[in-house]
């Protein structure tokens, strides 16, 4: 079946008429191949379009974890702030965008993967499109070198702490200490494991090996740092997935919130939009997991030169903020999750608070959140795109709204 590819979808997959999904393809392709249950799994490409490039990465068509390596990065750059752009328009808003800040190769700091045994040791990689089968990724364009020299670490790892037929679950982060290691998905942790995995970590020079919930060892602070601050999250913590992204949004939250004297920071995490604001403002950070803001405050206290930080734990989604809350604040700092914060921007919607800072990395529920702040008055400044995913169809947005 022959098919021309009208559009790509918000997983970046191209869209024929029908619908038809086509992965790997660009609007404006001829291709054609088999198509079953709406979908063409396997498309010879008839029409390439111009924007159509060689992917770098030798894993390209097997490995699902990019999507997008086969466009150009003037288009891919151009359709993020279209999915944006679209996003809002759906909402009846119109902002002005800056140009988008896209991280390099080689710069994610933070991954997942996973781990399998084999009948001669273990393999580590990606799993495959649309398959679900491992495979491995040596020549991964993406990750940060780091995380690509500790493979053998956690193929080591794997083979101490899998049973024979299940997948261990790696998140890695580069970290100031070297790589932290959180692993799921394994053998119970008992002593004569926790002594042979900790002795595989200090081998490999791990900054820190979490089992489930359990450190194993912290062999070297896995220091991450925000601003001038030193912080020491939690295993497994949420953090932006490069430094390039991560600066480019602390750079608009910063710009957002500018000539505050007192800012209260929503959905705070572990301090990485909380201690750069710092360095200008007092700063109160809220945040539902009190491991991160027990790391954030130790940041705080131990840093020189930022002005007060206060902490407050509470899950925002149950107990949002309420308006009379945010009396003697000059500006607001909202990072929430995929989900959004429906709650707690209703709240602000009646609070007065003249400034806003928005982070979000979900564009439809960004949008939908926009469209109840400028319901209440507020007006969209700027929107920042940020694209720290580079090669996949994931989008970083950050936004300045304020009240006339």
């Amino acid at each position: 079946m022959k098919v021309t590819i009208e559009r790509l979808g918000h997983l970046g997959d191209g869209i024929a008429e029908g619908p038809i999904f086509v992965p790997l393809t660009l609007p404006g392709e001829e291709v054609e191949g088999e198509v079953v249950d709406g979908k063409m799994s396997a498309p010879r490409i008839l029409i390439p379009s111009v924007e159509r490039v060689k992917p770098i990465c030798s894993h390209y068509k097997a490995c699902g974890g990019c999507s997008l390596m086969h466009a150009s990065d003037e288009f891919v750059a151009e359709w993020k702030q279209g999915v944006v752009k679209t996003a809002l328009d759906g909402q009846g808003l119109n902002a002005e965008f800056r140009p988008i800040h896209t991280s390099p190769a080689g710069s994610r700091r933070r991954a997942g993967l996973a781990g399998k045994r084999t009948k001669n040791g273990a393999m580590i990689g990606f799993h495959t499109r649309g398959t679900g089968t491992l495979i491995e990724v040596p020549n991964c364009q993406l990750l940060d070198p780091a995380l690509k020299e500790i493979v053998p670490a956690l193929i080591e790892l794997t083979i101490a702490g899998a049973s024979r037929k299940a997948e261990l679950s790696f998140l890695v982060t580069q970290s100031l200490g070297g790589v932290d290691v959180l692993v799921k998905g394994g053998k119970p942790l008992d002593e004569p494991a926790r002594v042979e995995l900790a002795q595989i970590a200090n081998k490999h020079e791990l900054a820190r090996l979490t089992w489930e919930d359990s450190v194993v060892c912290e062999i070297s602070a896995p220091v991450q740092v925000f601003g001038s601050a030193r912080v020491n999250p939690p295993g497994g913590t949420f953090l932006q997935a490069t430094p390039q992204g991560e600066k480019a949004l602390v750079s608009a939250v910063l710009d957002a919130v500018s000539g505050a004297k007192k800012v209260v920071d929503l959905f705070a995490g572990c301090g990485t939009f909380s201690l750069p604001v710092a360095e200008h403002a007092e700063v109160h950070a809220v945040e539902g997991e009190k491991e991160m803001l027990k790391a954030l405050d130790h940041g705080w206290r131990f840093s020189t030169g930022l002005k007060h930080v206060s902490t407050e734990a509470r899950d925002l989604f149950r107990r949002p903020l309420l308006p009379d809350e945010f009396k003697g604040f000059d500006a607001i700092v909202i990072d929430p999750p995929r989900a959004g914060a429906e709650a707690q921007i209703a709240e602000i919607a009646k609070c007065g608070v003249k400034r806003i800072a928005m982070v979000s990395c979900n564009p439809v529920t960004f949008a939908r959140d926009a469209r109840v702040l400028v319901d209440a008055g507020y007006v969209i400044d700027w929107v920042q795109v940020v694209d720290q995913f580079r090669w996949s169809p994931h989008v970083e947005v950050a936004a300045k709204f304020t009240m006339p």
